[in-house]
């Protein structure tokens, strides 16, 4: 399946826990005032690649804990995620995605290609930035409006769980 990038980062350390293959999609549109990444924005822009053609970039770093979605918005293109995430799970690393919904509003979409990609996601950091909680202190966040949710304690349970609350 094509997936539009904007491009990717080996070893990130700010984009979830320990070192991290971060793939930024391409096409966004949140708009968030003060966003760090307005070049994505653009659906257009970008790349085109084949979504397991990162696979092996992916697997040559075994320093890797796994891999990152950050955007752009990663739920513009669910399906191929989801194909990737899948393929990601096969090994002993973890995934995590940044997106401007809520989670929420992702259960309310009720779209199957969304519903796969949350169900092959570890750790969901949710909600639009918002410039006026903007606050460089949290842990992988940008604002304060936004969460780190552990989905898979959230799967398991009848409440969202969140991974880190500073």
């Amino acid at each position: 399946m094509q997936l539009r990038i904007a491009g990717t980062v080996n070893d990130s350390v700010v984009d979830g826990d320990g070192y991290r293959f971060t793939i930024f999609t391409q096409g966004c549109p949140h708009h968030c005032p003060g966003c760090q990444n307005p070049a994505t924005w653009d659906p257009a822009g970008g790349r085109e690649v084949e979504a397991m053609d990162l696979l092996p970039d992916i697997l040559q770093n075994p320093l890797l804990a796994g891999v990152t979605f950050s955007g752009g918005e990663p739920f513009a293109q669910p399906a191929p995620l989801a194909e990737l995430a899948r393929a990601v799970h096969q090994r002993p690393l973890t995934v995590w995605c940044y997106t401007g919904y809520t989670l929420e509003a992702l259960w309310e979409m009720h779209d199957p290609d969304v519903d796969a990609l949350l169900a092959e996601i570890d750790v969901l950091v949710d909600g639009p930035f918002i410039e006026a909680q903007r606050d460089l202190t949290l842990r992988f966040r940008g604002s304060r409006n936004q969460r780190v949710i552990d989905l898979a304690a959230t799967r398991e349970g009848d409440h969202i769980c969140l991974k880190y609350e500073d």
